[in-house]
């Protein structure tokens, strides 16, 4: 499934980095991209993620789903 968000907080290269890993780690994701110029992120999961899963996952990293 694919899946997009809308992400506050990022403001550099590192701060990309740091999203694609937390979402990396969530279980069944893939094929993260995180787009800085678009505070954004596309991703594939094995099912649909709620968005409770996903913001507390960038809320450990630092950033906030918009």
């Amino acid at each position: 499934m694919k899946q997009a968000i809308e992400i506050t907080g990022m403001t550099c290269g590192n701060c990309a980095r740091h999203v694609k890993e937390a979402l990396e780690a969530l279980p069944g994701v893939r094929n993260v991209e995180v787009d800085l110029a678009h505070n954004s992120a596309h991703f594939e999961s094995e099912r649909e993620l709620d968005r409770k899963t996903i913001a507390a996952a960038l809320d450990e990293a630092g950033y906030a789903l918009a």
